[in-house]
């Protein structure tokens, strides 16, 4: 039996995902998740063969979450399912740890390929997807964006910066995280350095360029 995680903030958007999987013979929908901090606990609670999760969910947003799933348990197989097939942010699911990335308006034709290809540990990219990443290997050179200093961002500081983007306040965030006020101000000022940015504003437009939050 191949037990899957769902992850993704639309009511109507999972329950649909689990009817077209429970419908393989031999496939078991075990938990699903509103949010990406949700879907990490689930994954570590449950520890399913693959888990599905949406790009952009509040709380967590997916690629944190491949993140967090993929470091804890590195035989869960990950399938990133989204709208968005951005060069940048295909190169930054691939550094998470996902091995699949189906785009939301395949999902008919290609979702269950995709799962059943993961069960074997293969990877699997829908043609758009693989016509995006050789187009940026062909056209590629030196220069230096945003998915450079993303990189540079601890996992604590994305989180930050995806909280903040949503109109947290520090406090709020503090208590989500379990952290003082402090280390807050601390992270965020880290944040604010490495992104050379000064304003919650410019914060907001970077999160949203790079999907971190939904506009």
């Amino acid at each position: 039996m191949l037990r899957i995680l769902l992850a993704d903030d639309h009511d109507v958007v999972r329950r649909g995902l689990r009817d077209q999987l429970a419908s393989h013979a031999g496939w078991e929908v075990i938990g699903e998740a509103r949010d990406g901090r949700e879907a990490v606990k689930l994954a570590l609670d449950l520890k399913p063969d693959v888990v599905v999760l949406d790009l952009s969910m509040p709380e967590l947003n997916g690629l944190e979450a491949t993140r967090q799933i993929r470091k804890d348990l590195p035989k869960t197989e990950v399938l990133i399912f989204t709208m968005h097939e951005t060069e940048q942010l295909i190169r930054e699911v691939l550094a998470a740890g996902a091995r699949g990335y189906v785009l939301k308006s395949d999902a008919g034709v290609q979702l269950n390929q995709a799962v059943e290809a993961l069960s074997h540990h293969k990877p699997f990219f829908t043609a758009k997807v693989s016509q995006a990443l050789l187009d940026a290997f062909l056209k590629s050179d030196a220069r230096v964006d945003e998915a450079s200093v993303v990189h540079s961002l601890t996992g604590r500081e994305r989180e930050i910066v995806q909280m903040l983007a949503e109109g947290k306040s520090n406090k709020e965030i503090a208590n989500s995280l379990s952290i003082s006020v402090k280390t807050v101000e601390t992270h965020r000022a880290a944040v604010m350095r490495k992104l050379e940015i000064n304003s919650i504003v410019e914060l907001v437009h970077y999160a949203i360029r790079n999907q971190l939050v939904q506009p």
